[in-house]
């Protein structure tokens, strides 16, 4: 449940409001016991890190569900971190929005492929994508390989294929992806890092 700045208004006056007539002699024990309820009341708490950039802030994800057969886990909400030293409780924008990772009516859970000349995604799985997608890595790299530059000196580079790092990774992610790239002598490696 999200509240707005409009809502949040309307809750204090009403908040304020039968505060007044709780002294008129209505009783309000009901009502306060249902706004205790809370939708992280009965939610199990993890404490987690922010997956987005290697900053590495604090997060706490409150999951339903025990896991067991008859249930699923879910997570309900997902805030920074007050006790974190890094981050203090605060998350970026991508941060805040880390629950939609796990919960996005549009997250995709297998690998997509679209024929040359087709409109239309076919579902693939991982083996056959991670083999396709070799083998298009090999064939461009084997095309573009230049050993040796217009004067002779050897140089070893591929200039045919580009790569973009990831802010979902970790910095020794990023380390090795960038070694190996750079091992098979690309020289176009860039990173994405933050928003």
């Amino acid at each position: 449940m999200d509240i707005s700045r409009r809502d949040l208004l309307k809750l204090s006056a009403i908040v304020g409001g039968s505060g007044l007539v709780s002294k008129w002699g209505f009783d309000l024990k009901p009502a306060y016991a249902a706004s205790q309820q809370l939708k992280i009341s009965n939610a199990k708490e993890f404490k987690t890190v922010c997956p987005y950039c290697a900053v590495g802030c604090g997060a706490i994800a409150y999951v339903h569900g025990s896991g067991g057969l008859n249930t699923v886990n879910s997570i309900t909400h997902i805030e920074g971190d007050p006790d974190s030293p890094v981050n203090g409780g605060t998350l970026c924008p991508k941060g805040a929005a880390q629950m939609q990772l796990a919960q996005s009516p549009r997250l995709e859970e297998s690998p997509l492929y679209r024929p040359a000349g087709s409109s239309e995604w076919e579902k693939v799985d991982w083996d056959w994508a991670m083999n396709w997608f070799a083998r298009k890595f090999k064939d461009s790299r084997d095309a573009t390989f230049v050993e040796k530059d217009t004067e002779g000196r050897t140089v070893n580079r591929c200039e045919g294929i580009g790569w973009v790092g990831s802010a979902t990774v970790a910095n020794e992610d990023a380390y090795l992806i960038t070694k190996t790239m750079r091992s098979l002598g690309l020289v176009y490696v860039d990173h994405q890092a933050r928003i």
